[in-house]
């Protein structure tokens, strides 16, 4: 099979409202797809890179290297791609993960006669190839190409459960706080994969508190409840903090900062320390918070950046097949095997 050019792959990022790690520890987690995309182009032969569009590294060709032992017919080498990105690098809003599927996604339709590549399919491959190079779960993969808000099921492996589908409140916005700092989280899994083994008592106990924030997130996103959605969140982010050890002194002197400056309580999203913080306000007045949260920012915290974003659709919301009703009771989430 040949590549057919021009055809691009537009896929948004993650931030995480509750339960990092918890779509592999099992339990429920929140995640929200973010209008801030990655977009991969498989350009028609001999067009020019396009200004601002940067090489992908060695994604692309690990990427391709896995559709060939899937795909029988495809070439030796993959197609040329560029790649353009709005998403803050190691900042635990998932921008590995839009990429990989921006590439699973753009090679596909390059180079897979219609129908093409199932979207599930396509989740469930970019999944196996995350998991066997960062053994973390699959909520990632589905919140990017689904789109909105997710409640999710963790199992210790494969991608989580969809328990429901619903469109993030339209008059909310969210608010990103860019800490400058990188995320490590290969380091992270590797160490709560080894503390999980080891019989640590800290992951259940996290894994309970995680749970039930995330309950509580999805039954204020429900409700329309801002002040309840801020608060669960707050949980969520003390319980990853106190149990998980993922904050930073940095991300909490952020926190503080903007919690006294503006009134936004944020959260760290994406397992492991550094990246992202995020917060939801009302959309009506986020141009004035975020001046005011980057004034507030600037003497003390110069790296930091405030970036305002919306809930986007996801290139394929069909991949949020819902389980059938009753399949998950809440309590004790199932324990990983060991590894």
């Amino acid at each position: 099979m040949s590549a057919t050019g021009g055809v691009r792959a537009v896929v948004p990022c993650r931030a995480c409202l509750s339960g990092e790690d918890l779509d592999w520890l099992g339990g429920r987690s929140v995640g929200v797809a973010l209008d801030l995309t990655t977009t991969v182009t498989v350009p028609p032969p001999a067009a020019r890179r396009p200004d601002g569009a940067a090489a992908p590294g060695d994604w692309p060709a690990a990427v391709w290297a896995f559709l060939r032992g899937r795909l029988p017919g495809l070439a030796v080498t993959p197609p040329a791609v560029t790649v353009r990105s709005d998403v803050p690098a190691a900042s635990g809003l998932s921008s590995s993960t839009a990429l990989i599927v921006g590439l699973f996604r753009a090679f596909t339709d390059a180079c897979v006669p219609a129908p093409g590549v199932p979207a599930h399919t396509l989740a469930q491959w970019a999944y196996e190839f995350e998991f066997a190079r960062f053994h973390g779960g699959g909520m990632d993969q589905l919140a990017v190409l689904a789109g909105e808000a997710l409640l999710l099921r963790g199992r210790p492996v494969g991608l989580p459960g969809v328990l429901e589908r619903r469109v993030f409140p339209r008059d909310w916005c969210v608010v990103v706080v860019d800490s400058a700092t990188r995320k490590d989280t290969r380091g992270h899994i590797r160490a709560l994969r080894a503390r999980v083994a080891a019989g640590d008592p800290r992951p259940a106990a996290y894994r309970v508190r995680a749970d039930a924030a995330s309950a509580a997130v999805w039954q204020a996103l429900c409700a329309h409840d801002l002040p309840a959605l801020r608060a669960a969140m707050s949980r969520a982010h003390a319980a990853m903090r106190d149990l998980q050890g993922m904050s930073t002194p940095l991300l909490e002197a952020l926190r503080e900062r903007a919690l006294r400056s503006v009134g936004l309580p944020l959260k760290l999203s994406g397992a492991g320390g550094g990246g992202a913080l995020v917060g939801v306000c009302p959309a009506a007045g986020r141009h004035e918070l975020a001046r005011r949260l980057r004034l507030a920012l600037r003497s003390d915290f110069p790296g930091a950046r405030v970036i305002l974003t919306r809930a986007a659709t996801g290139p394929a919301p069909e991949t949020a097949v819902p389980e059938p009703a009753g399949s998950y009771s809440g309590g004790a989430p199932p324990r990983p095997p060991e590894r």
